[in-house]
């Protein structure tokens, strides 16, 4: 698979997985509304100012979630063709770095004023995404790391798909193998084993490994039979001979 287009697939499904993640995080109170009144008139007898710091953490949730729901906004807005002018009636961009920049601005806000909200680890997962395409790859690197150590376990897996594509496409093999493994051995809901072992298996591929990418494809299609996965592995099995 080439870089570019999986680097696009990727972007498509960052800004599909982190939507979700702001919508849930938006709407958790509200679902909620009534178990946490009921909750909340034993809690505020026993702990006073207590519940008034879990008001305002939650307030500060979704206003963070707001913010990051215009960033990913931001990183799907369209870009205009090659010498195109702006049109103020349709937002677009000159470039996928110049998007990236704008949404960094937008994400690197949110971090400064909502730190310590689970929103904020959605916003760092992006900012590494953005920071990608601007070419800051060093940036990405531990925005990346700081998800994988602090966000949950869906975010943290798609983290680690994130850097491990880093890794892969700036000849960081060894480390972008380690994290592939990591990834098949213990998949979640956000990054499948297949997934994974397509992208090791096309690793390996470009590396001059055909034998280890042969074994990975066999297994997928092993794995997966009459799947698109299954399809894929069958294609690529056929470029190695």
């Amino acid at each position: 698979m080439r870089a570019e287009t999986r680097h696009q697939l990727k972007q498509d499904a960052f800004s599909r997985a982190t939507m979700e993640a702001a919508e849930r995080t938006a709407h958790w109170s509200v679902e909620h509304k009534n178990t946490l009144i009921i909750a909340g008139i034993v809690v505020v007898i026993v702990l006073g100012i207590g519940v008034g710091g879990w008001y305002y953490q939650s307030q500060q949730n979704d206003k963070a979630s707001l913010e990051l729901t215009l960033a990913v906004r931001t990183l799907d807005t369209p870009l205009r063709p090659p010498g195109a002018p702006p049109q103020a009636e349709m937002p677009t961009f000159a470039s996928a770095k110049e998007r990236a920049e704008a949404a960094s601005k937008q994400l690197q806000a949110i971090l400064e004023k909502y730190p310590h909200t689970h929103t904020a680890d959605t916003a760092r997962y992006l900012l590494g995404v953005a920071s990608v395409t601007e070419g800051n790859n060093s940036a990405a690197e531990q925005d990346f790391k700081q998800v994988i150590s602090s966000g949950g376990r869906e975010l943290a897996s798609m983290a680690k798909l994130a850097l491990a594509d880093l890794y892969s496409d700036t000849n960081r093999a060894n480390d972008a193998i380690a994290l592939y493994q990591q990834l098949i051995d213990k998949p979640s809901s956000t990054v499948g084993k297949v997934t994974a072992q397509l992208q090791l298996a096309a690793l390996y591929q470009s590396n001059n490994r055909p034998l280890d990418a042969k074994r990975l494809y066999e297994q997928i299609k092993k794995d997966n039979p009459s799947s698109e996965a299954s399809q894929l592995a069958t294609q690529k099995l056929a470029e190695l001979k």
